[in-house]
C-alpha cells in the first residue's frame, strides 16, 4: 500500500494456455468441427504437442494422430503473444474452402474464450489481492470490483454473442458462395457441352438423312435393273442375277436399313435433346429472372439426373395446368436436382417418387415430391435446411443440399416445408408466387 492509501497491486504469473483453457471449454468445439467432416481437430501448443483433439471413433492413449492430406491450422493468441494453434485436417475429398471456413470460426471461438477465460482470472486475482486491505479499502475496491466484473461479464457475453452472429454469417455466406459456384460451374459445363457436341451432332444427323436418301435411290435403281434384265429375255443372266440377291440376302438388308436409320436418327436426336435440357437446365443464356413452365423444368431436372436414376425406380409425373412463374430458373432447377437426389440416395432400390403440380391460390402454386423412403426423424426435421446438417456418414456429404433448395426457393418469394415420419418416407412442399420475387 502506498504513502496516498492506494491499491498498488501485480497482476499474477504470466499465464500458459492450459492455465486458461480447459478439456471442458474446447472439447466440444472440436466434436462439433469433426462432425463437419474432418479426420482431426486438436489443439497443440508452439512444439505440436496436442494438448486437446478430437477424432472420429475411439483413440487409444498414446496413439499417434491421424494427419490426413489437407491442413489448416490458426494461431491462438494469449496477452499479445502466440501461444498455440488450431490444427484441423481432413482427407483429399473436403473443399479446401470449407477447412479455410472452419479453422477460421474455430480460431475465432478459441480466441475469444481465451480472452473472455483470462479477463475473468484477472478479476479473481483482483479479488484475492483486495481481501488483504483494511475494511475501508475493500469497501472501496468490492464496489470498484463489482463494476468492473459486471462490465467483463457484460463483454463476455457480447463476445459470445458476436461469436455466435458471426459464425451464423459465415456460414450464410459459404452456402450463398457453394451455390454461385455450382451453378457457374454448371452453366459452363453446358455451354461447353453444347458447343463441342452440337456442332458434330448437326454433321452425323444430315449426313444421315442424306445417306438415307441415297440409298433409298441406289436400292430404286438396283431395282429398275433387275426389271430390265427380265425382259430382255436373258433368262439365264436374270436366273443369276435373282440367285445372288438371294445369297447376299438383299431383300433384308433393305428392309433392315429403315430399322437402322431410325434407330440412328431416334438416338442422335435424343444426345441432342439431353444437351439442350442441360442447357436448358442451367439457363445460362437467360436473364436471372424469368418466366418459366415449373413443368418444363423439372423434365429438364429428370432428364439431366437420367444416369443416376436405377432402372428399378417409378417416377410419377401428375404435372397440372399451371401458369408461367416469374423466378430465377438456375437456383430453382437446382432446388428441384437436390430434392429428387435425396430421395435417390434414400431408397436406393425400389424408390417410388411422386411428383405432382398444381394451383394452390390464384396466385401461388405447389410442387410436391412425395417418396417411399426411410423418411426423416421428428427430433432433426426442424434441422434439415441448416447450413451443414447431414444425416450421411462423415466425408460423404456436406449438408449443403436442403440448404440450397431452401435459399433457392426463398429467393424466387417461396417456401418450403417437410412433412415425414421414420420408415414412411418424406413429403416435400414447395410454394411458389405465380408474379415471383425480383427483390434480393
Amino acid at each position: 500500500m502506498t504513502a496516498q492509501g492506494s491499491i498498488s497491486f501485480v497482476v499474477g504469473e504470466e499465464k500458459k494456455l492450459t492455465d486458461v483453457l480447459s478439456e471442458s471449454d474446447v472439447l466440444p468445439l472440436l466434436k462439433s468441427v469433426v462432425g463437419a467432416g474432418l479426420d482431426l481437430a486438436a489443439i497443440v501448443d508452439m512444439t505440436g504437442e496436442p494438448l486437446w483433439f478430437f477424432v472420429p471413433g475411439e483413440t487409444a492413449p498414446g496413439a499417434m494422430l491421424p494427419l490426413g492430406t489437407a491442413l489448416e491450422c490458426r494461431p491462438i493468441i494469449l496477452s499479445g503473444d502466440i501461444v498455440g494453434r488450431v490444427h484441423l485436417s481432413a482427407g483429399e475429398g473436403i473443399d479446401p474452402a470449407l477447412l479455410r471456413f472452419l479453422a477460421r470460426v474455430v480460431g475465432d471461438a478459441v480466441n475469444s474464450m481465451v480472452q473472455t477465460n483470462l479477463k475473468r482470472m484477472m478479476v479473481t486475482e483482483l479479488h484475492t489481492k483486495v481481501v488483504q486491505m483494511s475494511y475501508d479499502e475493500l469497501l472501496e475496491k468490492n464496489r470498484q470490483l463489482s463494476a468492473s466484473e459486471q462490465k467483463y461479464r457484460e463483454l463476455a457475453e457480447h463476445l459470445e454473442m458476436r461469436v455466435q452472429e458471426r459464425t451464423a454469417e459465415l456460414k450464410q455466406a459459404y452456402a450463398r458462395m457453394l451455390q454461385q459456384e455450382k451453378m457457374a460451374s454448371v452453366g459452363q459445363l453446358a455451354a461447353g457441352m453444347a458447343h463441342e457436341i452440337n456442332n458434330p451432332l448437326s454433321f452425323v444427323l444430315s449426313n444421315l438423312e442424306t445417306l438415307e436418301k441415297y440409298v433409298r435411290r441406289l436400292s430404286e435403281h438396283a431395282g429398275f435393273c433387275e426389271g430390265q434384265l427380265r425382259q430382255s429375255g436373258s433368262d439365264d443372266l436374270a436366273g443369276r442375277v435373282e440367285d445372288r440377291r438371294r445369297e447376299q440376302k438383299i431383300d433384308f438388308i433393305l428392309d433392315d436399313l429403315s430399322d437402322l436409320f431410325s434407330q440412328s436418327l431416334a438416338g442422335a436426336e435424343r444426345v441432342k435433346k439431353i444437351v439442350s435440357d442441360l442447357r436448358g437446365f442451367s439457363h445460362i443464356d437467360e436473364a436471372e429472372y424469368s418466366q418459366l413452365d415449373v413443368n418444363i423444368e423439372i423434365d429438364r431436372t429428370l432428364s439431366v439426373l437420367s444416369s443416376e436414376i436405377p432402372a428399378d425406380a417409378e417416377i410419377t409425373r401428375e404435372f397440372g395446368a399451371i401458369p408461367l412463374i416469374v423466378c430465377r430458373g438456375a437456383l430453382l432447377c437446382q432446388a428441384f436436382l437436390n430434392i429428387i437426389r435425396n430421395a435417390l440416395q434414400a431408397k436406393p432400390s425400389g424408390l417410388k417418387l411422386l411428383i405432382r403440380t398444381a394451383m394452390n391460390s390464384k396466385d401461388h402454386i405447389t410442387v410436391v415430391f412425395k417418396d417411399n423412403g426411410p423418411g426423416i426423424a421428428q427430433d432433426i426435421q426442424a434441422r434439415i435446411f441448416e447450413p451443414f446438417f447431414t444425416t450421411h456418414e462423415v466425408g460423404s456429404g456436406m449438408g449443403m443440399g436442403l440448404k440450397v433448395v431452401y435459399d433457392a426457393v426463398s429467393s424466387c418469394g417461396g417456401t418450403v416445408t417437410v412433412n415425414s415420419r421414420e420408415d414412411h418416407g418424406a413429403v416435400f412442399v414447395i410454394t411458389l408466387p405465380v408474379n415471383g420475387r425480383t427483390d434480393e
